[in-house]
């Protein structure tokens, strides 16, 4: 009996907008993984398995040949490394955006990038940037020419600046509202953001014909999908 394909993704948002795509390829899950206390849950397929853990825990999954497949934002995949995986598909849900953001007239742009001593905040010190995106931040930010402090906060980034935690965050934003509700507002796009599908390379030779037929059934769902929601 072969080993069943094991696709990895996170519950909430992800799950429930890869859903119609799963069923375009023919894949429906036997529970709802909101409720069901199972980390492996059954599909109508017995040749399929979803595998459902931590968002940030999908590309290692992947990449350990612990799972086949996954969807995982590319938020994730940036943060956490994808360089080792195939991305063969934008599946184009979980859209958001990758920004900086802080106290709405917050102005930091009119700097001297040849400033040696770095004192780049409108406090004259060193910008504080709360973050659980470290990698991301500094990769950003040294591409501008500006050195940062980061401080990394698992949740309530917009906590930081109006407790004095931080001078500005970068986290995902979607329509706004709570960075509004917050007093602050988004000051730069550093990325836009979807989820990917990602596969293990080994999985890629041995799983071929599976594989490439689940990336295909995926890929024409996107773009049906996509054709409806630009008509």
């Amino acid at each position: 009996m072969e080993t069943p394909i094991k696709i990895a993704l996170s519950k909430g948002r992800i799950f429930k907008e890869a859903l119609p795509l799963l069923a375009h390829a023919g894949i429906e899950p036997l529970d709802d993984p909101e409720t069901s206390r199972k980390l492996i849950l059954d599909t109508n397929q017995d040749a399929i398995k979803l595998v459902v853990i931590r968002a940030a825990d999908v590309p290692t999954y992947v990449r350990y040949g612990a799972a086949d497949l996954g969807i995982a934002g590319k938020d994730v995949l940036m943060e956490h490394g994808g360089d080792d995986l195939y991305e063969p598909l934008d599946l184009k849900i979980a859209c958001c955006r990758m920004m900086v953001a802080g106290p709405e007239n917050y102005i930091y742009n009119n700097i001297n990038n040849n400033d040696d001593n770095f004192a780049f905040a409108q406090t004259g010190k060193r910008l504080k940037i709360a973050t659980k995106y470290i990698k991301s931040t500094q990769r950003y930010f040294a591409e501008k020419g500006i050195q940062v402090e980061i401080i990394k906060l698992y949740g309530s980034m917009e906590l930081g600046p109006i407790v004095g935690l931080s001078d500005l965050i970068v986290d995902l934003v979607d329509t706004g509202n709570t960075l509004k509700a917050n007093g602050l507002a988004p000051l730069e796009h550093i990325t836009n953001i979807s989820s990917r599908l990602i596969v293990n390379k080994a999985s890629m030779k041995m799983k071929d014909k599976v594989v490439k037929h689940l990336i295909n059934s995926m890929s024409d769902a996107v773009n049906k999908l996509t054709a409806l929601t630009t008509k």
